[in-house]
Order: C-alpha cells, then sequence, then structure tokens
C-alpha cells in the first residue's frame, strides 16, 4: 500500500513569494515530486494558491478553470511598464485626486460584464513559444490580441487622495484568465490618468475561500508544520455532480470499465466557471459510500465512461 500524498491543499500565499517557491517548499515538506497548482499568482500578490498533490494534480483540471475573487488596490495617477507596482513609471503624474465617485461609477461600468481585455503584455501568455513577460523583458514588442472575460463584480470598498494620485480599495469577481493588473490599467486611462495595481488578494477560488487556506513556512521559518490535505472526494463534490456507487461499480471503474448511466446523479454545485457545458456533457465525480472519489465520469449513450479513475491507494 503506497503512502504518497494524496489530495489538495489551499495555501494562503505570502507576499514576495513565487507561486514556484511555494510548490517547491512544499513538495520538500510532503517528501513528494507530484505537487502541482490550480493556477499561480504574481509574487506581490498573497491569497489562495490551490495546490494538487499525487493523485490531486489530475483533479487540478477541473479547478483551474472556476471563477475567482480578488481585494485589490489600484492607484490612479500613473501607469506602468507592468501595469502594477513593480514596474517603471510611464508619463508624467497626473493629478487623479480630482476625480468624483459618480466618474469613476460611469468608468466601473464600462469594466463589467462581458468584456474583451488585453492582457498585460508581462503575463506568462506564449507568442510563438516564448512568454509575453520575456519577450517583453529582452525589449521586443509585444501585441497581445483582446481576449472574452466577464466581471461579475468590480466595487469599490473605498477610496484615498495621497497627494496627486487617487487609491481605489476594490473587490472583483471574475472569470479565469482576468488580469486584474489589466483592470487598473483600463481604468487610469479611461480617465486619461493612468492607472496601475499596488495591492493584490485571491480570496476565494470558485467555492473555496483564502479563510480555509494555511500558510506554508518558508525555508529557514520552520520545517515542523502540519499541511492537512483535502480529500479528492470532498473537493470534487464542491464543483462536480456526483454519482453514487456500489462497490461493485467502483471495482469495474477502478479497471477502466464502463457502468450503465441509469442511475440519478446528484444535482451539480453552483456554476463557478465561465464555459459551463450543458447538464449531459458535464463531468460527473463517482463517490462511494464513503465519500472517496473513484473517477471522474461522462455519459456517453447510456453508460458512464471514466475519463480519470483514482487508483485504490489513492483514494480519498
Amino acid at each position: 500500500m503506497s503512502t504518497a500524498p494524496h489530495g489538495i491543499l489551499l495555501v494562503d500565499k505570502a507576499p514576495e513569494r513565487t507561486s514556484h517557491d511555494v510548490v517547491a517548499r512544499v513538495r520538500w515538506l510532503l517528501g513528494t515530486k507530484k505537487v502541482g497548482h490550480a493556477g499561480t499568482l504574481d509574487p506581490m500578490a498573497t491569497g489562495l494558491l490551490m495546490l494538487g498533490i499525487g493523485q490531486g494534480t489530475r483533479l487540478l483540471t477541473y479547478l483551474v478553470g472556476l471563477d475567482k475573487t480578488y481585494r485589490a488596490t489600484i492607484r490612479l495617477g500613473r501607469a506602468t511598464t507592468t501595469d502594477d507596482r513593480e514596474g517603471e513609471p510611464l508619463g508624467d503624474v497626473a493629478d487623479a485626486g480630482v476625480l468624483s465617485e459618480d466618474r469613476i461609477e460611469q468608468s466601473l461600468s464600462a469594466l463589467r460584464g462581458d468584456i474583451e481585455q488585453v492582457p498585460s503584455t508581462v503575463s506568462a501568455i506564449k507568442i510563438d513559444g516564448k512568454r509575453a513577460y520575456a519577450r517583453a523583458r529582452a525589449g521586443e514588442d509585444v501585441e497581445l490580441a483582446a481576449r472574452p472575460v466577464r466581471i461579475s463584480r468590480f466595487t469599490v470598498t473605498g477610496r484615498s487622495v495621497d497627494g496627486p494620485f487617487l487609491d481605489l480599495d476594490a473587490v472583483i469577481d471574475c472569470t479565469s484568465g482576468t488580469y486584474v493588473r489589466a483592470l487598473a490599467r483600463d481604468l487610469g486611462a479611461a480617465h486619461g490618468v493612468g492607472g496601475h495595481l499596488t495591492a493584490l488578494r485571491r480570496t476565494a477560488v470558485g467555492p473555496f475561500t483564502v479563510e480555509d487556506a494555511l500558510h506554508v513556512p518558508a525555508r529557514g521559518e520552520g520545517d515542523d508544520v502540519e499541511l492537512p490535505l483535502h480529500g479528492l472526494g470532498t473537493i470534487a463534490a464542491r464543483v462536480l455532480p456526483t454519482l453514487p456507487v456500489d462497490e461493485g461499480q467502483a471495482e469495474a471503474l477502478g479497471t477502466g470499465r464502463r457502468i450503465r448511466s441509469d442511475a440519478v446523479v446528484a444535482p451539480a454545485p453552483a456554476p463557478h466557471g465561465r464555459h459551463e457545458l450543458e447538464a449531459r456533457d458535464r463531468p460527473v465525480a463517482a463517490l462511494d459510500a464513503a465519500g472517496h472519489l473513484i473517477a471522474i465520469l461522462q455519459q456517453d449513450g447510456s453508460s458512464w465512461r471514466p475519463l480519470l479513475v483514482v487508483p485504490v491507494d489513492a483514494r480519498c
């Protein structure tokens, strides 16, 4: 019986640490190389980072596209080369402190709903096999195509004036693939004053919140830390419809065989992703009586076809 860890780890990423630093640290602490993530955070950002451990890495496919919630601070009055505080200033400082709440709200309304967003030039998007940020740092002119995103909420929760600058605290609900830095850039551009992000915290990924996450100590901060993993069944049941299976069905699925599709499927959780599939096309989590994830299934005619099968020693 394997003793390797399997599951999902919810991490509250500290500032000035890369997501890859956290992944490497978790690999060392858990003694396993099989650790992946469901979407990175910039080094300056904090908040919820979802990691897959062992067989949990295979579940990341169903987590990476979930909607996100962020708390951000946007500074209006100057743009930067990276659309955040770590970039070089662009142009002169503009007096943004005179912008009224009504004018800001008008601009925010244009950035809500289904919009076409041009990602930041220092994003990780690949252009001809090379990351956009690598091309930008090499001095190349980077032009990225606009892509559709959905901003369900973009609400200012606080404002303060610092000389010519206007700092806005905001809460943003958005689809996966949204660049909050680009929202800061576009808000500043709408007023002709420039804008960039000075703080960012991811507070939720789909139904998972940062309140349920834990801090992973960096090297030198101590190694005696518990890293409790969330079971695959528990995680899958929060993002996918579920299908209870008996012992015989679990055994069949475990060998990659199909089972009949006349079983009753539990209703799907509330949608948290942009591209919702038709009910019959949505993957389903097959769970045994103990709530362990047996397989991820898709309906195919009169049967359920396994898309992913969890080995017996990794079921949790």
